[in-house]
């Protein structure tokens, strides 16, 4: 080989070195500007996120919201003296078959009124039972089959203290007892104590609100109390008992329902020891009086109590189904009340009466006291009104003896 190749050679050997040189120079130029930028990548990123979390507001978690008080309603009707004479239950008789009585048709245009109510309230003025023959004025005895058509219609309470409790003595009173004790379990009734415990005590529970029931008697139309009896009344004149009662209930019940049998018999007038009885009744918590006894209508008020408790009393409901013989006897009251049950948060909880009115019903018969019936005002007539056995009993006398006996605030003719 000449000089000139070797010179050759050497060269390439010194150009190769060069450029490997270079190459590697890049290259390694080249990862630390990658390296760089990831790190700048990554620099970038984290200031974006903390410019962000400086810059966007603190989400404050949305408060629990307060739970809604719990309410609660009842509407509540009650009626008065269901007088069963002895027209009525030969009616009955007659309309019946296989020794049964059918009392229905004598309610039945008020069932789709009573149907508008949760609970219905009546004062069974008769002894019910099926020991003792029927009877009629002035000792009452009615059969058990009325009871089926007042549980037909809608009754679900019933009031059994009154002045013809001890009519059969002893023995009316076990009668009764044994036949109210064979109803529905959803029936409640009220009125014959135990004469030792007087510890009889009724309550009823509809929508979330209890009711406790309690009912007493001025008299007994002379009839003391039979020696033989086990139960029997509590008078209102028993004013000890009373208020043991009362004691015993209220803690126990939301609202307490007592119904009074008093007054004086045919008098739309409010008695002075009526309304001294309701005062104390008012006086004790008693959130609801119910009067019966006068069989005609007398007014109703709100009560306060010496607490400052608030109650009402409606001093007569009149007459419910019934035979007698003189216009104010046909001309009856229901009263329509509403319970408003409020309970919060804690389990405190308190009861509103609201809104109490009077509706008017009456009895209409035809000649002899022939297919004898009842019906609520907005289907009375005038003609039905001159149909009437004894007189003429118009819609315009109806109102007035309403308007004349009731306090108009209380008053609704629907």
């Amino acid at each position: 080989m000449s000089l000139r190749s070797h010179e050759a050679a050497a060269c390439a050997v010194i150009a190769i070195g060069v450029c490997g040189v270079l190459v590697g120079s890049l290259l390694v130029e080249s990862m630390r500007n990658g390296q760089s930028s990831a790190k700048a990548t990554v620099s970038t990123a984290q200031s974006t996120e903390e410019v962000q979390a400086q810059t966007e507001p603190t989400q404050t978690p949305a408060p629990t919201p307060e739970p809604e008080p719990v309410v609660q309603t009842v509407h509540f009707s009650a009626t008065g003296d269901n007088l069963i004479h002895e027209g009525i239950y030969n009616q009955a008789r007659a309309r019946g078959s296989d020794g049964h009585y059918d009392f229905i048709p004598a309610y039945e245009n008020l069932r789709d009124f009573y149907a508008g109510f949760d609970v219905n309230w009546l004062n069974q003025e008769t002894l019910v039972n099926d020991a003792f023959d029927p009877s009629g004025y002035p000792m009452f005895s009615t059969p058990g089959d009325i009871t089926d058509a007042l549980y037909d219609i809608g009754f679900r309470v019933f009031s059994l203290s009154n002045n013809h409790s001890y009519d059969k003595g002893a023995a009316g009173i076990d009668a009764s007892r044994e036949h109210w004790a064979a109803m529905p379990d959803d029936v409640v009734s009220m009125g014959f104590y135990n004469l030792e415990t007087y510890d009889d005590y009724v309550y009823q529970t509809v929508n979330g609100i209890t009711f406790g029931y309690l009912s007493y008697t001025e008299h007994t139309n002379g009839l003391p109390t039979p020696s033989s009896a086990t139960y029997g009344v509590v008078y209102l004149s028993d004013l000890d008992i009373i208020e043991q009662q009362i004691a015993a209930m209220r803690p126990n019940c939301d609202v307490l329902v007592l119904s009074c049998h008093w007054g004086v018999e045919g008098s739309h007038d409010v008695a002075d020891s009526q309304r001294q009885m309701a005062q104390w009744l008012a006086d004790h918590d008693v959130d609801l009086i119910i009067g019966t006894h006068p069989h005609v209508t007398q007014t109703a008020e709100w009560l306060t109590g010496a607490e400052g408790h608030t109650s009402f009393v409606a001093y007569s409901l009149g007459n419910f189904l019934n035979a007698q013989s003189s216009p104010d006897n046909m001309i009856g009251a229901v009263l329509d009340i509403t319970f408003q049950k409020t309970t919060q948060s804690d389990g405190s909880s308190a009861v509103e009466m609201q809104d109490p009115k009077l509706h008017c019903v009456i009895s209409q018969y035809e000649d002899g006291w022939k297919n004898i019936r009842e019906y609520p005002y907005s289907a009375y007539t005038d003609e039905l009104g001159a149909a009437h056995g004894n007189f003429t009993l118009t819609r315009e006398y109806i109102e007035s003896v309403l308007y004349g006996s009731i306090d108009e605030q209380f008053v609704t003719l629907d």
